[in-house]
């Protein structure tokens, strides 16, 4: 019954497998994909456009500004007439007052300029953020891509074991039957046999898991029939051409874009330094403005009455004394539009501002401004730091991996030879089933221990290589 299920299941796997590998996805696809629909680097791409906007709006802070400005109001009682300056009793005034102005900064201590340059930083430093994310997603696809490749193997190397031992099953159950072993021969290589088939599924389960975290590092719907390429990898050479961690170091630190953003947020920093520093420094600007306005209770002169003489007095003789007669002027609506026109202003002005006490606002500017630079330069000398150790690191575990890999090579060969002998002394009987299964797991160990020293070396070297500056290939 075991048997049989352990078959069926096989037989869905293989299908499962055959249906992948219609489409199956290289490394250079799942990076690419990666590149174009993944969740963190679209948000990382976001903050690039943030920045570029803040950007715009520092260099358009530059030119002048303009806004217009109306006002209505409705008044009654003792009312200032705006157009006229004349205090009115009992009555109902409507009035609108409308007006542009403009006013442009011609000097504030090189505030505005500096914050352009610092958007400028800000946004190269985020482009170089957008390929920082890119890098990390490409080693851990590249990671998820080998962990499949190296699971793949490992279950072919189980599958092999498996069907050896079930050969050795039925061989042993024949000779039992014969009468040439007993019973318990048989009986503990089923329980070999059982054990493998345990081996099997898991190495079943550890190649699906894997297959699951690369779809979920690429963001993509979980789905059965995802599948990858399986290149031909040569085993490492004995003794390769390794450049060494200082030199990797050396073209990383150039190369790198971790380190390219923190040595612009470094700038960006000094560039918000000058600025703090920039408020101790008085402010000139320019302003302009053109205003005018409407009243109802406001007239105009319509035309000239009739000729009228004024009494002046009189004589000494009581005899009144009048003027020259005199045309008076006669008031009469006057309309929206003209008034507009005739109320017509305009002014020019200069404004200086010196500061001199705003409750030390100034000085903790400037404070938390050097703060924010002694913190971006310790934060540059720790990506260098790091990227050092990182480069440490797989360096040592590639040189760790290749001579495991050698010395596991010769053990293989070996344990080959030994599996070989045990195998045929078993198959007299010279060898009981004990030594026989011992002798089989340890060749499995040593054939599972190869491929994870090969997979190792391998990933450590596409690391170096990657900090080299060369895309990850397989």
């Amino acid at each position: 019954m075991i048997r049989q299920t352990l078959i069926l299941s096989i037989l869905l796997f293989g299908a499962l497998f055959s249906g992948q590998a219609q489409q199956p996805w290289s490394l250079e696809d799942c990076i690419q994909y990666a590149m174009e629909n993944n969740i963190m680097i679209k948000q990382s791409v976001l903050n690039t456009e943030y920045n570029e906007n803040l950007l715009k709006q520092s260099k358009l802070g530059q030119i002048p500004n303009l806004n217009a400005n109306s006002n209505y109001s409705f008044s009654w009682g003792r009312a200032l007439d705006q157009t006229t300056y004349k205090f009115t009793d009992n009555e109902q005034i409507n009035s609108i007052n409308m007006g542009l102005s403009s006013s442009v900064n011609l000097f504030n201590g090189l505030r505005v300029r500096n914050t352009i340059l610092q958007n400028e930083l800000n946004l190269m430093s985020s482009y170089q953020d957008v390929e920082k994310i890119k890098n990390d997603i490409s080693l851990n696809i590249a990671a998820a891509y080998l962990t499949i490749m190296f699971n793949r193997e490992l279950l072919a190397v189980t599958e092999s074991q498996l069907e050896i031992t079930g050969q050795q099953v039925e061989r042993t159950l024949k000779m039992v039957d014969a009468g040439k072993l007993a019973r318990g021969n048989y009986l503990e290589l089923e329980a070999q046999y059982a054990s493998e088939e345990l081996n099997l599924v898991n190495a079943e389960n550890q190649l699906a898991i894997s297959l699951l975290n690369l779809q979920q590092i690429l963001d993509l719907p979980v789905d059965t029939a995802f599948d990858v390429e399986i290149p031909q990898l040569p085993d490492p050479d004995e003794d390769p051409i390794m450049i060494n961690a200082l030199e990797v170091y050396r073209i990383a630190e150039q190369e790198m874009p971790e380190i390219k953003s923190a040595e612009l947020a470094l700038e960006s920093s000094e560039k918000g330094l000058a600025i703090a520093k920039g408020g101790r420094s008085p402010r000139l600007s320019l302003s302009a403005n053109y205003n005018s306005g409407y009243s109802d209770l406001r007239e105009q002169v319509v035309s000239l009455g009739d000729p009228q003489q004024v009494p002046l007095g009189e004589t000494q003789g009581g005899e009144p004394v009048y003027s020259y007669p005199q045309q008076f002027p006669l008031y009469g609506k006057y309309p929206f539009f003209e008034q507009v026109r005739d109320n017509r202003s305009a002014g020019l002005g200069v404004g200086l501002s010196i500061p001199i006490f705003n409750g030390w606002q100034v000085n903790t500017s400037i404070a938390n401004a050097r703060i924010s630079l002694e913190n971006a330069e310790l934060e540059l000398q720790s990506k260098r730091l790091t990227l050092y150790a990182s480069i440490q690191q797989a360096y040592a575990d590639a040189l760790a991996a290749l001579k495991k890999f050698n010395a596991t090579v010769s053990a293989l060969t070996a344990m080959e030879e030994s599996f070989k002998y045990t195998e045929k002394k078993f198959e007299v009987g010279l060898v009981n089933t004990v030594d026989y299964n011992m002798s089989k797991n340890q060749l499995s160990a040593t054939q599972s221990d190869l491929l994870q020293a090969k997979y190792d070396f391998i990933f450590r070297i596409k690391i170096l290589n990657f900090y080299k500056g060369e895309p990850i290939t397989l």
